[in-house]
């Protein structure tokens, strides 16, 4: 069932977009019809629910699922997008400081397709706390692999906004 859940959640999101604003409600009830099949206590139900929430503007009543669905072990690269998702719901409601504590150590985790997400949400959230050089510096040096050329200047650049001395 587990495969089958999976591809069905997938295939859900993948309607998202057919869902005008008025009809974000129905949306969710898709989602929590799926998560009603999944067993109690598991964290893939407060995920895709937050998801939901978050999808459809509210970041407020996203967090605490987000919250839930880590707790309960949420990890590896759905747990990983949760600490993402959960510090941008962090930050549009106004706790941004729990954002940047939650995704710092992000930035030593392995890597994996989500650094640069990782690195653009903590920029964000450094910005809401006043802290725009350092937040620049994460974006720069999140861009500049993807550069054409000039990939080790900007990757220097970056150090150097947030280096003692600057």
């Amino acid at each position: 069932m587990h495969q089958d859940w999976e591809d069905r959640v997938t295939a859900a999101w993948a309607t998202f977009d057919d869902y005008p604003e008025e009809r974000a409600a129905d949306f969710r009830a898709v989602i929590d019809a799926l998560v009603a099949e999944l067993p109690e206590g598991s964290p893939l139900g407060p995920f895709e629910q937050a998801c939901a929430w978050d999808s459809t503007g509210h970041s407020d009543r996203a967090a605490p699922l987000y919250r839930e669905a880590l707790a309960h072990g949420l990890s590896g690269y759905k747990g990983r997008r949760a600490k993402i998702q959960l510090s941008s719901s962090l930050r549009n409601i106004g706790q941004p400081e729990e954002g940047v504590k939650l995704l710092t150590p992000e930035l030593d985790a392995p890597s994996d397709e989500l650094d640069d997400a990782v690195r653009a949400c903590l920029a964000l959230c450094l910005s809401s706390l006043g802290r725009d050089r350092e937040g620049l510096s994460l974006v720069l040096g999140a861009l500049a692999p993807h550069l054409p050329r000039y990939q080790r200047s900007m990757a220097n650049y970056a150090r150097a906004m947030v280096e003692p001395g600057d």
